[in-house]
């Protein structure tokens, strides 16, 4: 690619339930074929977004301006710190992003606090029997792995999840380096429509697409697509 990362290190940030294993095979293949070191922090449901920002520090501190980003609330809390970080970052890897600003009404929000109550309510093998009844098979065995091992916190994290102020149009019209941005067209829950204006309001920012089944079939796919949106967002502003 063009933008030379080699050397480089890159902190990414699991989506909402997931986990540090799926953000390995979703974007090590990828960072490792232009020389990127990845670390993928493990969630601490107990204080989710509070531990995303310290893994951003300490690596930040340990090896300089770092890349950034992760997938849905993991990209929402980077973009936020590379926003008020701006001498500490390279790029921002952003895939399926959920929302920008207010979590009122996106989706991702609104299924993150259903989940929540659920789980409060039912306990967590009847709220994984019914996800998996109604989600594709490769998501409900992610889901199921990751969802168990956040037990019983993983209401906490579902709920300061979908509280989370995302960055705004405004604020990110002033991000000075490229972010690459990947959705999926057919998920009603991060929607085309959220990235796409991610990426209208970023001075250097590009989206590639990809769809459920290619991400289902191999996790890499998402990666390799948020690497193939950086490289078309290096450009002069």
């Amino acid at each position: 690619m063009a933008l030379d990362l080699h050397g480089v290190t890159a902190v990414l940030l699991p989506g909402t339930g997931s986990d540090d294993d799926y953000i390995r095979r979703a974007f090590s293949p990828s960072l490792r074929q232009v020389g990127v070191e990845l670390i993928a922090d493990r969630p601490r449901p107990e204080g989710l977004v509070a531990g995303y920002l310290a893994a951003l520090d300490a690596a930040a501190e340990r090896s300089g301006p770092i890349i950034v980003g992760g997938v849905s609330i993991g990209a929402a809390v980077a973009a936020g710190w590379a926003l008020r970080n701006p001498g500490r970052v390279v790029a921002v890897l952003a895939a399926l992003p959920a929302w920008m600003g207010s979590p009122d009404t996106a989706p991702a929000a609104h299924a993150a606090r259903y989940s929540a109550e659920q789980l409060r309510r039912d306990g967590l093998a009847a709220v994984v029997a019914e996800m998996r009844a109604s989600s594709p098979v490769w998501l409900g065995d992610e889901l199921t792995r990751s969802w168990t091992a956040q037990w019983p916190l993983l209401p906490d994290a579902l709920e300061q999840a979908a509280a989370y102020i995302a960055p705004t149009a405004a604020e990110l019209a002033t991000l000075a380096v490229p972010m690459g941005v990947t959705a999926a067209v057919d998920d009603p829950i991060h929607p085309l429509q959220t990235a796409t204006e991610w990426v209208a309001a970023a001075p250097r920012a590009a989206l590639c697409t990809v769809t459920l089944d290619q991400i289902g079939a191999d996790p890499a796919a998402l990666g390799a697509a948020c690497l193939t949106a950086l490289n078309e967002a290096d450009r002069p502003v």
